[in-house]
């Protein structure tokens, strides 16, 4: 299966109920467009929230889950505003400006930051400068992805609420959510990112092209 790709947003939010959310507004990708959300609560119970069996295999053959719902869920990512509503969990998050990462992203051409190579390159640095972010890796069924981020914003309040119970306020990402190989930033934030998900024997070859220790 040739490579996939998803453009869209991710935003990253941690609580002070201990609860973690992360959220997708996709709006290209070989699924249409859609919502999804990760919730990982204090104890550690991994969540997804998705809008139709078609995504939620796609994601939970992807990323580690204790439970999967499927659920009618609405995002509206404005920007300076986040709407998430669903039966189990709803969101209203403030939007600010940009960080100064972001203003460092968007000077690298789009074409260059949301490929597979420039994730490898710049892998190392983004374990070093975000505490539990990776750019690239192996998810679950031996699926290569790569993390183009093109953008960055800082969240800078949140309301809501999962399963009833009021989430808090805004905290850190904090532990890092532990639904893949890489978290979102540990200060609450919105990613705009193009991911590349390769399967089968595409995901080898790739990863053979892509190794940085490759010879030339």
């Amino acid at each position: 299966m040739p490579a996939q790709r998803f453009h869209g947003q991710i935003v990253g939010v941690g609580s002070t109920s201990g609860v973690r959310v992360v959220v997708g507004s996709w709006l290209r990708t070989p699924l249409g467009s859609f919502g999804d959300a990760m919730v990982e609560t204090a104890d550690g119970h991994r969540v997804l929230v998705a809008p139709t069996p078609e995504v939620a295999a796609f994601i939970e053959a992807t990323y580690a889950f204790d439970e999967v719902r499927l659920e009618p869920i609405t995002v509206r990512a404005g920007r300076d505003r986040w709407q998430v509503s669903s039966p189990s969990l709803s969101l209203d998050l403030t939007v600010g400006g940009r960080r100064p990462l972001g203003r460092l992203l968007r000077a690298v051409p789009a074409r260059v930051a949301s490929s597979p190579r420039w994730a490898t390159v710049v892998d190392p640095v983004a374990r070093v400068v975000l505490r539990g972010v990776r750019t690239r890796g192996t998810a679950l069924e031996d699926r290569q992805e790569f993390y183009g981020a093109t953008d960055l914003h800082a969240v800078t309040a949140l309301d809501g609420c999962f399963e009833g119970a009021v989430l808090g306020g805004l905290a850190p990402v904090d532990p890092p959510c532990r639904f893949g190989f890489s978290s979102t930033p540990r200060r609450p934030s919105v990613t705009s990112v193009v991911t590349t998900v390769v399967t089968g024997d595409e995901a080898g070859t790739l990863q053979a092209e892509t190794d940085p220790n490759r010879a030339t």
